[in-house]
């Protein structure tokens, strides 16, 4: 008789259902308000997190725990915080802070599509260095990516994302570098301990 063991929640499961939670009641709270964006926002949030959920399973991505986690705390304060809560009056560079956090899951991610990318590729002997150092200019290329939507966003459609300034522009690639570097010593420190235990 095959027994299967039930997989236990960790912290993140615990996480991602209060998100979901904290959603559902923003929602009901908003929606007698006839509040539209506050309406919508609850809605996207689910979504968002329903869809990571889909396009890990479907491509059968690894999720590590600190990429997981930096996921569902970038949600929190991006779209719950800032767009739901309305943060950003109360707390002037929260838009740094989330620039900082993407830097860290822009490199956490790129480690990810590296695996992804190399996974039928059991032959190869790649060095751990390259995979970390791809995931820390992945992130750094993915900050001016976004940077360079903001602009083209910005001039096609009279945004002000950018706040027609240079110097907006420079400290969002700045924050998302350190955010990319921060994540590179972090997973430059975990690989050297899983080296350290396995002699």
């Amino acid at each position: 008789m095959n027994v299967t063991k039930k997989r236990k929640f960790d912290f993140n499961d615990y996480f991602e259902a209060a998100l979901y939670i904290l959603a559902a009641v923003c929602f009901l709270y908003f929606l007698p308000k006839g509040n539209k964006p506050k309406i919508f926002q609850p809605i996207l949030i689910i979504t968002v997190l329903a869809l990571i959920k889909v396009i890990k399973n479907i491509l059968k991505l690894d999720f590590f725990p600190a990429l997981r986690f930096s996921m569902l705390a970038f949600i929190f304060v991006a779209m719950f915080l800032a767009n739901e809560f309305d943060f950003y009056s109360l707390i002037p560079g929260l838009d740094k802070i989330e620039h900082l956090f993407s830097g860290v899951i822009l490199a956490f991610i790129g480690l990810v599509v590296f695996e992804y990318i190399n996974r039928n590729e059991r032959s190869l002997k790649i060095s751990p260095s390259t995979k970390l150092l791809f995931s820390l200019f992945f992130s750094i290329a993915m900050a001016g990516c976004w940077e360079i939507y903001e602009f083209t966003t910005d001039h096609l459609f009279g945004l002000r994302s950018q706040n027609n300034s240079l110097l907006d522009t420079m400290t969002d690639v700045i924050c998302g570098t350190v955010g990319a570097i921060i994540a590179y010593i972090y997973l430059r420190y975990n690989n050297s301990k899983k080296s350290n235990s396995n002699h």
